[in-house]
Formats: structure tokens, sequence, C-alpha cells
């Protein structure tokens, strides 16, 4: 359980171990799940469930996690721990909450189950919500953004990755009052395969996906939800598909209605950033990845965020990428268990990635 102090706050405990489960640990996110936390400091990696592979090896499934001695079981068989983590396709954690809150004090999902704030965006968005009760006690993941809200909280909701990205590169000129709400904003995201998950498709087959600058949601994608609520403005949201396993890169424009410098931009990010473990500043400069680059946050927590000023029509362009397995799903949930747990907030998640890399 969380350290609270006497003010109610959340103090990092070093010594506490915890047990976790993940529940959904077959898929992409759920392997990145159990990498991250058979490597945490403060997770006693207690169980992790599969319907299709209960029995199996968890390395028989994730070559990378060959060698640890767990196995799959099957979600019905749940034991109490103290953490569950859901890495389960949209709709299974809203149907199944109860049973989560009775296997563990603390639920941190990865579905879109509980990232919006009320029933009616999810009528909007998405088929309905089958527990719209739990809705008002899930705290968005993103330390970021919610540090604040996070320590104690029972129940958090990861966000999605290309909101993710989205929200991190333009956040700051929200917070520095360099954007309002009112004017135009248009993100274009490029992600890669994984974002698809495990499961087979035609689309996301090697053959129909290598080579590609795919447009797969011109319009009308459920992130962009998170991105409205988040940021409380409207945004013109684009995805494509494209030739990379891993990343998610957002190229967003965005009009202010008052002239900006490079130095309010510089003041603005910075002022964001300058104190968050997680985020890299990389907005020109020399060398090759001169902007934000998945393949250089590949396998990592880190999310690199950059701007360019074009003066002729003051128009300001943000770029940010992220890892979409780490920073946009596993990661994040592992950064925010950090904070609402009380942990250190950056334990298990300090790998730094690697150069040279192949695709992402």
């Amino acid at each position: 359980m969380p350290i609270v102090d006497a003010d109610g706050a959340t103090g990092a405990n070093a010594d506490e171990t915890l047990s976790a489960t993940v529940v959904g640990g077959s898929g992409f996110a759920g392997g990145e799940l159990l990498r991250l936390l058979a490597g945490h400091p403060n997770f006693d990696l207690a169980g992790a469930t599969s319907r299709e592979y209960a029995g199996k090896s968890v390395g028989s499934v994730h070559p990378n996690l060959r060698g640890t001695d767990l196995r799959f079981s099957d979600p019905a068989d749940l034991d109490s721990v103290d953490v569950l983590f859901a890495a389960t396709p949209h709709g299974v954690s809203m149907e199944q909450i109860d049973d989560f809150y009775e296997a563990a004090d603390t639920v941190v999902d990865l579905s879109a189950d509980f990232r919006l704030n009320t029933e009616a965006q999810y009528e909007e968005w998405y088929d309905g919500h089958d527990a719209p009760e739990y809705l008002d006690e899930a705290v968005y993941a993103l330390p970021e953004l919610h540090r604040e809200e996070l320590p104690g909280a029972d129940l958090v909701a990861a966000g999605g990755c290309n909101a993710t990205a989205t929200i991190l590169g333009l956040y700051p000129l929200f917070e520095a009052g360099i954007l309002d709400g009112d004017e135009q904003i248009v993100a274009d995201v490029k992600v890669g395969s994984s974002e698809g998950g495990a499961s087979a498709s035609k689309a996301g087959s090697h053959a129909e996906r290598s080579g590609v600058v795919r447009p797969y949601a011109p319009t009308g994608h459920r992130h962009e939800a998170e991105i409205e609520q988040e940021l409380g403005a409207s945004v013109s949201f684009s995805a494509h598909a494209v030739d990379m396993v891993r990343g998610a890169a957002a190229t967003c424009h965005v009009f202010p209605d008052e002239p900006v410098s490079n130095g309010d931009l510089w003041s603005a990010f910075r002022g964001a950033y300058d104190e968050e473990p997680f985020v890299r500043l990389q907005s020109g400069g020399s060398g090759v990845y001169r902007y934000p680059e998945p393949k250089a946050v590949a396998g990592t927590n880190y999310a690199e965020v950059g701007f360019e000023l074009d003066p002729g029509n003051e128009r300001v362009v943000v770029f940010s990428a992220i890892d979409n397995l780490v920073k946009g799903t596993a990661g994040q949930a592992v950064h925010a268990a950090n904070v609402a747990l009380g942990l250190e907030e950056t334990a298990g998640l300090d790998f730094q990635g690697l150069h040279p890399v192949g695709s992402p």
C-alpha cells in the first residue's frame, strides 16, 4: 500500500516490496509490463495470465524473457496481490473491474476502459461503458500532467500511445498560455506496427505493412477524445501506419493568436519539462537526429519533444516521439504506479536505449 505522510503526500519508499500480477500478459503491452516488472526493485512478479497460453512459460511467448520461471495462468484464477496491471483488450477491464479489485488494492489499467472522464464520452467515442461508476475514481496515468493526483490512487488509467505523444508535445504551450484552446491545432501521428497488438490482421501483415506510409485514421481516431480531454482544446487529428515496429511520432501544427518568439517557446518547454525525469528536449541543434525521433527512445520510457517556429505565418510546429509500448503504454503504467504507491519515481525505468539500432 502507498506510504502516505501526515500531510497526505506520498514519499519514495525504496525498500518496499509489492506483489504484482499482469492480466493479459501475452500481448505486446503485457510483455513489456513483464519485462519492466521483472527488473523492478520494488515489485515481486507473482503472476501473469493468458487464456490462450495458460500453462506455458512466459519465455515461450516473449523470447526476450526466456530463462524466467514464470508460467501463464488462466485469468479466472487470480491470486491476491498488491497491484494488478491489466493489459487486456478494450471492454475487458470494465467488465471485470470488481474481480480486479477483489484481487488487488491497486489496479493499473492499460486499456481504454477508464481513460475518459464521463459516460457521455464513452457513448460518443466507444460503445458506451459497463461500469461508469468507476470513472470518477480513475486517474489518467501521465505523471507529467497528473503527478499531484496519482499518490494513493486505487485505479490508474494509462493513456493511449497516440494521445500520449500528442499531449506531451502540446501541453507546454497550454501550460504557458501560448495556446488557450481557441486556436487551430492539427496533429499528425505516425505509428509502428506494434500498436496493432500481437493478434494477426491482414493490414498488419509484413507484406502489407512493409514500406508504407498509410493513413488509417484520417479523422475520428478514438485517441482524439483523450487529447481534447487532457488539453481542453479541439484538435484535428490524423494517424498513419508506417514501416517501423516500435514508435509513435507526432507532428503538430498550431497557430497562436498572439506572436511568439523562440525565447517564449524555450521558456514554455523548459518550464514544463526541465524537472521531468522522462522528457528530453530536442529542438534543432547538431547531429543526425536534430528533432525527436522514435529510434532514439526505442525500448525506453523517455519522450523526446521539440519545436520549430515558422515566423512567416506565425505557425509553431511541435514534434514529439515515444516508444508506443513503453512511454505510450507499459512504461507509463509503471511510472504512474511508482508515483501512486510512493515508490522511487524512476524505479525500474532507467534503460537509456541503444545506438545504433535497427528499425524500432
